[in-house]
């Protein structure tokens, strides 16, 4: 839950630090701009306040690593991601957009910590214990600040600990090991299919080369 917490920081840092031109630049997020992703951001950290006050009292039927599926990538139809759009172009300004995550993604964040580890909540169907729930969440923040500063290459990166417990949780849904040899965000982004390897890359990647990429949702 402490990674939680620093991954969220950080990129609630990294949006607060943000030039307004920033947000007109593309994002990682194929077909989203830096403001549609920090928007998804606002309603990301909506998610966590409402699952943390969703409680449930059956047995778990998810953990950190089951709470993700391997999905199909997305082809731009879904309507949740034209509605993020629309959304997000509607703020206007910048500050705006900035001040709904502070204002939001702060509860949020106080939220996490004042949590329960062991306490069963609900989301999506499927109940997990809170401490499960916000250790998904790590691999959530720690893609999506690789995603914000994507073209940004003088913004900080994600804390250390979160791209490791990333790229760990990434490597259990995959069922398969990166290169020792490839960084933890260059097995992030190459696992996801956010960046495509090189020849030599996919020379040590081997025959898991063609499983790539890991969609998730």
């Amino acid at each position: 839950m402490d990674v939680f917490s620093r991954s969220w920081t950080a990129l609630r840092t990294a949006v607060a630090e943000l030039q307004d031109e920033d947000f007109a630049r593309p994002s990682g997020c194929t077909g989203w701009l830096v403001r549609d992703l920090v928007c998804h951001l606002i309603i990301d950290a909506q998610d966590v306040l409402i699952t943390l006050v969703t409680p449930a009292e059956t047995e778990p039927t998810r953990d950190a690593v089951t709470y993700w599926e391997i999905v199909e990538a997305p082809t731009g139809d879904d309507p949740l991601d034209a509605l993020i759009v629309r959304l997000a172009a509607a703020y206007e300004e910048p500050w705006l957009l900035k001040f709904h995550l502070d204002d939001v993604g702060s509860a949020a964040g106080r939220a996490a910590e004042l949590a329960d580890p062991a306490l069963r909540v609900g989301t999506r169907g499927q109940v997990l214990t809170a401490g499960d729930y916000l250790c998904a969440y790590v691999l959530e923040w720690t893609l999506h600040h690789l995603d914000l500063i994507a073209h940004l290459p003088d913004a900080a990166e994600p804390p250390a600990e979160g791209l490791a417990r990333s790229r760990e949780l990434l490597e259990k849904i995959a069922g398969a090991a990166f290169p020792p040899t490839f960084s933890d965000k260059d097995a992030l982004l190459i696992g996801t299919g956010r960046r495509a390897p090189t020849d030599a890359e996919r020379a040590e990647l081997g025959e898991s080369a063609a499983q790539l990429p890991f969609v998730l949702g």
